[in-house]
């Protein structure tokens, strides 16, 4: 390593460093800013980006691009298979994740209190909801706590704020990948299911990469009681001394664990008596304002839980796990009733971008009253156990996307009584009207009602749309316009 750089330790001294950013996305633009603000000396390489220095990554590579680099800074776009990456691992130079350098540019607090900790949420589904219901929640403890990190701001963009207390932090496991020294106070991992295979090469490298957040945690790795793998995940990470494990379960919790009560949501991970009482945290009418269609969905629970659980690691009362709970508002395009026409449920869950989600999504409707849209940017996923899961809620499929064989094929091997209509890729601008005309369709075949289409993709967007944002924008637009003609 060059001259300018600390291999470790909480404040990084970057002045005069020789870091390339690769990749100029949200991440590789914020990491080339904090860069730039504390001296170093800052090359990019983008194949797309007009502001790259560098697109031909592998010319680059080959000419040798790499000579006299200090450390590459990639984004979570990039594979480690990428040659750049994979030349600089070769060489023995570091590779930092935007995350692993924001952890190294943090600042003191004017208190003394140093940095303030990160509370560090990963997981397949449900890291945007769980962040976001933990933000709130510290906030009604009166801490001055922002979300940040794999949805939103960019972590290197907020760590270098001295008035912050605590930060919640999304990590994906393409973020976490290149993260070496995080710390967190407390982590957790919501679940993990077969996804990014194509960017990760295995489900076990997926794995590995997801249970990283636990390294070093401080306080507590909360797990999910219901996947045995993020247990798994905790027994093998190395952990601060003191560091606790704290299970979140649907049910009644045993000591060390979080749970369910009837309708109470409870406390017997932290709480002082917790062998002999569990501590109220809320109810499930705290959740009533995130219900879907046929009540608080099991997964939105679950989040609830591990939020809750990760606020209480850092210190905050039971009280501000119910006031948080009560004044969070969910993202879009997360199970959202758009309309109802003729008796019909349409349904926006865009963001289920992979055969999880879209198995949680599915699990909230009636058995047979499904009109399930999806399809799209498959990543290397199977669909089998997804369509052998919940084939018993769908009364018809329309699939979109510009490959819709993997999903087509799990529905004729299991579930061939289902019909099924296909959306031609052609023009994409007009694919999701063309799906909701065949969703109304096969929704007036249901007998007996009412039906509900759901938009829950099962699949990532990119092949049809600019985002999942896009793709549920556009299912919505369909949807008003069909409802301003039954009008």
């Amino acid at each position: 390593m060059g001259d300018g750089l600390v291999p470790f330790g909480d404040l990084q001294e970057v002045d005069g460093a020789r870091v390339l950013v690769a990749g100029l996305g949200v991440s590789g633009q914020a990491a080339r800013e904090a860069l730039l603000a504390r001296g170093a000396v800052v090359t990019t390489a983008d194949e797309h980006a007009e502001q790259a220095d560098v697109r031909d990554v592998e010319g680059f590579v080959a000419d040798g691009g790499l000579d006299g680099v200090d450390v590459v800074v990639a984004s979570p776009g990039w594979p480690p298979s990428n040659p750049l990456l994979a030349a600089a691992v070769d060489r023995g130079i570091p590779v930092w994740s935007e995350v692993e350098l924001a952890w190294r540019l943090r600042v003191d607090r004017p208190d003394g209190r140093g940095p303030a900790p990160w509370l560090a949420v990963t997981g397949t589904n449900g890291k945007t909801t769980t962040v976001g219901m933990l933000a709130s929640m510290l906030r009604a403890g009166g801490e001055r706590a922002v979300a940040a990190g794999n949805v939103g701001t960019p972590l290197a963009q907020v760590v270098t704020d001295p008035s912050l207390d605590v930060i919640a932090v999304e990590l994906s496991s393409f973020q976490l990948h290149f993260t070496h020294s995080m710390s967190a106070q407390a982590a957790a991992v919501l679940n993990v299911a077969p996804d990014h295979l194509d960017w990760h090469g295995s489900f076990e490298a997926y794995a590995a990469d997801k249970g990283r957040v636990y390294e070093r945690a401080q306080v507590a790795c909360v797990y999910n009681l219901s996947d045995p793998l993020t247990e798994q995940l905790v027994r093998d990470a190395d952990v601060e001394e003191g560091a606790r494990a704290i299970g979140v379960t649907l049910g009644t919790p045993g000591v060390g664990q979080l749970g369910v009560v009837e309708d109470v949501l409870v406390d017997r991970g932290f709480t002082p008596q917790r062998h002999t009482h569990a501590a109220e945290l809320g109810t499930l009418a705290d959740l009533a304002h995130l219900a879907g269609p046929d009540g608080v969905p099991p997964h939105v629970v679950q989040d609830a839980l591990t939020a809750a659980a990760l606020a209480l690691a850092h210190g905050c009362a039971p009280a501000a796990v119910r006031d948080g709970l009560r004044g969070f508002a969910a993202g879009e395009h997360r199970s959202a009733i758009v309309a109802e026409v003729d008796g019909v449920r349409w349904v926006d869950d865009s963001k289920a971008t992979n055969a999880h989600a879209a198995a949680a999504s599915l699990a909230a409707f009636e058995p047979g009253s499904v009109v399930w849209i999806a399809g799209g940017l498959a990543k290397g996923a199977t669909f089998d156990e997804l369509v052998l899961a919940r084939k018993d809620r769908l009364a018809g499929v329309v699939l979109i996307g510009v490959d819709p064989e993997p999903l087509a094929g799990a529905l004729a091997r299991h579930a061939p009584e289902v019909p099924v209509a296909r959306v031609d890729p052609g023009d994409t601008g007009t694919v999701m009207n063309r799906a909701v005309d065949e969703a109304r369709r096969l929704a007036a075949m249901v007998r007996p009602g009412p039906a509900s289409v759901v938009l829950a993709p099962a699949s990532a967007s990119m092949d049809q749309f600019r985002s999942y944002a896009e793709r549920g924008e556009s299912f919505a637009a369909a949807v008003r316009a069909l409802s301003r003609d039954a009008d």
